[in-house]
């Protein structure tokens, strides 16, 4: 007898589907939910980066493109980082045009590591992280950076075997807001030298920043720090969905050594070929669109989120990207899964924080959603923990 589950392998198995679509699918079956868990912002793709596309779908461009990406893009992308860089020697790396941020990370990871391989990842984490590494057939090591969530040199060295061969690096972080420090920033580094392990630095909130950080760069407008500050040895993900509101035009970009950018362009021949074409043309007009009064207006939501629940729940303030991620306070007596299944029949979605970690004793809330709802959700969480 024909059985489909005898045709799917164990490592597929070993992968539960996200908790975030467990909650998208509760905001399907609520009217008019208090919607806190998406992590997609509320603001419209710009409409000179709609007119690019457009325009480019009209002129044709409709086909594959090379699969490393179109030569302007890359030209566009180098303008970008060097100034911002100006210690790094570009004719030493490589960039490589990606479906989203999300598929560097599988090109990067499967390039990357195999079985008997180790990645340290800080938890919590991005859900995307630990399944990916179970992908790759390498086993992921978690470093436990509760209560304050900043990861470091010191926390991750213990963690350290011979196998261990890759750093997972997020900031700011999903899903906690915090960014890391330059100090921080640097030690890793050393610390990844040290060892002979490889950064892959995850940072599609870059223009998230909210701390007047100043990098040991000088004249850019980027405020969050980056391993890239103290090397160019790491591999470095960025994107356009969170700061362009380009979330389903799928577009990122990886730069780093030319060795493993070449590996990771290959992966990318048989399976994702290339990125979407005409968002590749629309990403160059991207680059030159000031995005400032959106960053400006999410700071204000982040600073409502401080005023609302620091006198209730237990919270480190966010420094940057658009989450926060609340203790439940000890006195419910709740789990982080069980006050959102509260927070869920008082008809508002949040996702619990063991879908972002090994531990559940937090949720997290995005503000990126539009500030009378976001205040709503607010004092619904203020009425929740009383």
């Amino acid at each position: 007898m024909f059985d489909p589950q005898h045709f799917i392998t164990d490592k597929l198995r070993e992968i539960d589907a996200s908790g975030i679509r467990r909650v998208f699918d509760l905001a399907a079956k609520l009217k008019n939910p208090i919607n806190l868990s998406i992590g997609q912002p509320d603001f419209d793709v710009p409409a000179p980066i709609k007119a690019a596309a457009i325009t480019a779908i009209e002129q044709g461009h409709n086909r594959y493109t090379v699969t490393q990406g179109l030569a302007s893009l890359h030209q566009r992308i180098d303008e970008h980082l060097k100034p911002e860089l100006p210690h790094w020697d570009f004719s030493a790396v490589s960039t490589l045009v990606t479906s989203g941020v999300s598929g560097g990370l599988m090109l990067a990871l499967m390039t990357t590591v195999g079985p008997g391989d180790e990645v340290l990842i800080p938890d919590p984490y991005f859900v995307m992280y630990r399944h990916l590494v179970t992908l790759t057939g390498a086993t992921a090591v978690y470093v436990d950076t509760y209560p304050d969530f900043q990861i470091s040199a010191d926390k991750l060295e213990p963690y350290i075997t011979d196998r261990t061969k890759l750093i997972l690096f997020n900031t700011p972080s999903n899903p906690t807001g915090v960014v890391a420090t330059n100090q921080t920033c640097k030690d890793v580094v050393t610390l990844a030298e040290k060892h002979n392990l490889l950064i892959l630095s995850d940072e599609i909130y870059d223009e998230f920043c909210y701390e007047k950080i100043q990098r040991p760069a000088h004249g850019n407008k980027h405020r969050c720090p980056s391993p890239a500050d103290y090397s160019q040895n790491i591999l470095l993900l960025r994107g356009y969905s969170k700061t362009y509101g380009m979330t389903g035009w799928r577009l990122g970009y990886a730069v780093g050594p030319k060795a493993i950018i070449e590996q990771m362009t290959k992966l990318q021949q048989y399976s994702f070929v290339c990125a979407p074409s005409m968002v590749q043309l629309a990403g160059i007009v991207a680059l030159d669109i000031d995005m400032q009064s959106h960053i400006d207006a999410y700071e204000v939501k982040r600073d409502l989120v401080i005023e609302k629940l620091s006198g209730c729940y237990e919270l480190t303030t966010p420094g940057g990207a658009f989450y926060a991620f609340p203790k439940v306070p000890e006195h419910l007596g709740l789990t982080g899964t069980q006050f959102v299944e509260k927070a869920v029949d008082k008809g508002m979605l949040m996702i619990p924080g063991n879908v972002f970690s090994n531990k559940d004793t937090h949720f997290r809330i995005s503000y990126a959603c539009d500030t009378a709802m976001l205040t709503k959700g607010l004092d619904l969480l203020v009425e929740l923990a009383k």
